[in-house]
């Protein structure tokens, strides 16, 4: 039996076992591959869109079966300007929820950041990092005001965020990664400024240790004289 079109899909944040992302460098043909993976199965199209510079992106989720499906029509669509994607048929719950915009504090003594050039890598990574190891994923972005490139946050204790990225840059091509690096220690005015997340805003007034800022204008940054 046919599904009727308007069931083929189901609500944004619906999970299922498995997760997909094609990503092309031609916004139509971005469009045109949405379109013949959901026609194709009963899935979730969960985010579609442009990214920088002039990429389109496709994230859908739902059932092994059907994501696998949709996945397979979505690259043989204009299969010439697909630019990378990825299957996780068995997606960690980590990696859907900040797939979709979830944030999580950074609590612990270390941060790992694996940067991808691609979209679909990152995910690939991320899944295999927190698969393999105990870290937390605070923030995941992917390819908004990013020129394209992706990254992820890792928190845990040193020797688990340094397997993570160990792990994580193993199971992409070499060429996908950018960069990666761990942090121990952070500052706590940064930790600060991550919880807020990784986009360029201001980050609210900034007290040195054991300083308190004087009085001033309301949103004024002043300090005490010396």
């Amino acid at each position: 039996m046919t599904t009727p079109a308007a069931d083929r899909t189901r609500p944004t944040g619906t999970r299922g076992p498995a997760l997909a992302l094609v990503e092309f460098g031609s916004v139509a043909a971005g469009i045109r591959a949405a379109d013949a993976m959901v026609k194709r199965a009963p899935i979730a199209l969960l985010k579609a869109g442009t990214i920088h510079p002039g990429h389109y992106l496709v994230l859908i989720g739902g059932s092994v079966g059907a994501v696998t499906e949709a996945f397979d029509a979505g690259c043989v669509s204009d299969a010439e300007l697909l630019l990378d994607s990825v299957l996780l048929p068995d997606v960690h719950a980590e990696v859907y929820d900040s797939a979709l915009g979830a944030t999580r504090a950074l609590e612990q003594e270390a941060l790992g950041v694996l940067e991808t050039r691609t979209v679909a890598a990152l995910l690939s990574a991320a899944d295999a990092a927190v698969k393999g190891t105990p870290v937390h994923i605070g923030e995941l972005r992917m390819g908004d005001d990013l020129g394209g490139r992706a990254f992820v946050l890792f928190d845990g204790i040193v020797a688990d965020v340094e397997a993570a990225l160990e792990i994580g840059a193993g199971r992409i091509d070499a060429a996908r990664i950018l960069h990666r690096t761990i942090m121990g220690r952070l500052d706590g005015a940064v930790r600060r400024a991550l919880a807020g997340g990784t986009r360029f805003t201001p980050c609210g007034p900034q007290v040195p240790e054991g300083a308190e800022p004087a009085a001033g204008e309301a949103g004024r940054r002043a300090w005490p004289e010396e």
